[in-house]
């Protein structure tokens, strides 16, 4: 092909189509870079990446999932360094990208799957989240289109792509383990922002308002990449005792030993934190798995350690000198000024509730009621719960509608372990389901059942729990 300086006039003649396409190409992209500058780079080096996780996510859709778990660990911290990028709506993307890409898939998903108890609890709660965007007491939809993602949407993208792809138990220990994994690392990040320090960025996000709740004393409550201490500390509880749960089964005794030493990085993790409600985590995934275990003994020795762990903090002073201690003995006074500021707001949500049994509408309190509702009752009074927020923004309709989902789930995750005849797979069920009945009973103290990571966790939980039959050999595969 003859190079373009040697063309004669009549060839650049006949190709004046494409010489005005490179020039307005080049101009297109030159005014991109003047207007968006930094973002329109990393834009542009994003088409790359985003070629590859197409064809990983078209190769096996469950990847997919994968990379929403990672995502979840990793979003809200990175927005503390990017901040022009919307990266708060990217596990909704990666999740209807998932569901778009997996149509196409060589792996096509099973959708006669979704005929299963889960996925009907899941509609019907899905179905009274979207008739909320008509209640009469809401004052911004557009509040209701952000707050209704933790509410439903992540739920329901969730289990109809795990419901259409999980059908090997393989899977599911893949993905405990890459849950653990992101656990530690999360531990490990919060250790550094304790012992060396915090960098800039986390620097200026306490400044913008959080150091008020996060350094107390003098005392940094480490919060990790994740939303805040809070949910910190809770998915350190969470990922503390899935591990020792996982470690007490019939596993080998390498895993044995690493699910031990994982744990109690986590568990010290949480101490850190210096969340109070996050050690309800571990206590109630404890009762729970004692429960599951059918064993009279176990159940007896289990109440005694619960019973001391409760006596050393209520009724003793030892470890008094160490801040993390004392942080965790307050959460079991009952006289103690912020439970009693969290029931003096509840009975005033109940005087307002009142008349109200749909509640005040989706998005009309917390950070998105103080966002789009500034100055009413429910923007301005912390809820300071997951429960108490579902019945301030949906009513005493709304919360009943979810706590039978949530317990539906807990009776019917009982019946699934007592009915489980492999001793492995039975366990990391045991203590999967564990740890979300300690998320559940943790979600009075603080709102962490809708946040992430620990959201999309639950979720793959109450899938592996409905699934209806596993496929008895697992063959290996690409995971």
């Amino acid at each position: 092909m003859k190079r373009a300086e040697n063309l004669p006039s009549s060839d650049l003649y006949r190709h004046w189509w494409l010489v005005l396409l490179v020039l307005g190409l080049g101009g297109a992209i030159g005014y991109l870079i003047f207007k968006l500058q930094l973002l329109f780079l990393i834009l542009l080096l994003g088409i790359f990446p985003a070629f590859f996780l197409f064809k990983i996510i078209h190769s096996n859709p469950l990847y997919g999932i994968k990379i929403v778990l990672i995502f979840s660990f990793l979003v809200n911290g990175l927005t503390r360094y990017v901040t022009q990028a919307p990266l708060g709506l990217g596990v909704d993307a990666l999740l209807a990208l998932t569901l778009i890409i997996s149509l196409f898939s060589p792996n096509k998903p099973q959708f006669k799957n979704l005929n299963n108890l889960i996925f009907f609890i899941t509609l019907s709660w899905t179905a009274f989240t979207v008739l909320e965007l008509f209640n009469p007491e809401a004052r911004s939809k557009v509040a209701w289109f952000y707050a209704v993602r933790a509410y439903s949407i992540y739920q329901v993208f969730m289990v109809i792509l795990l419901l259409c792809y999980l059908k090997r138990k393989s899977q599911v220990y893949s993905y405990v383990h890459l849950s653990v994994i992101w656990c530690v690392i999360a531990a490990f990040w919060g250790y550094k922002q304790v012992f060396i320090g915090l960098d800039n960025a986390e620097w200026n996000w306490l400044l913008s308002g959080p150091i008020k709740t996060h350094i107390l004393f003098g005392v940094l409550r480490t919060f990790s990449f994740l939303s805040d201490a809070g949910q910190f500390g809770a998915t350190m509880g969470y990922g503390g005792i899935l591990c020792i749960l996982v470690a007490l089964g019939p596993i080998s005794g390498k895993k044995k030993v690493l699910f031990w030493i994982a744990g109690l990085i986590c568990l010290y993790a949480l101490a850190l934190s210096g969340t109070r409600g996050a050690l309800f985590v571990p206590v109630g995934a404890s009762m729970a798995y004692l429960v599951s275990t059918k064993n009279f003994k176990s159940m007896i020795m289990g109440a005694f350690v619960v019973g001391g762990v409760f006596f050393f903090l209520n009724f003793t002073t030892i470890g008094n000198d160490n801040y993390q201690i004392r942080r965790m003995r307050s959460a079991l006074d009952p006289e103690d000024a912020s439970l009693q500021v969290r029931l003096e707001n509840q009975r005033r949500f109940k005087q307002y509730l009142a008349a109200r049994p749909l509640g005040g509408g989706i998005g009309t309190s917390g950070s998105w009621g103080q966002r789009f509702s500034p100055g009413t009752f429910l923007a301005e009074t912390p809820n300071d719960s997951w429960y108490v927020k579902v019945w301030a923004e949906t009513g005493v309709i709304g919360l009943t509608l979810h706590l039978m989902m949530l317990f539906s789930v807990v009776l019917y995750g009982y019946y699934v372990i007592f009915n489980t005849r492999d001793l492995i797979f039975k366990q990391y069920l045991m203590a999967m389901h564990a740890a979300y009945c300690g998320i559940i009973l943790a979600s009075y103290g603080n709102p962490i059942f809708g946040q992430f990571p620990l959201n999309i966790m639950i979720y793959f939980t109450w899938v592996a729990l409905f699934v209806p039959k596993w496929e008895k050999e697992d063959q290996p595969e690409n995971q």
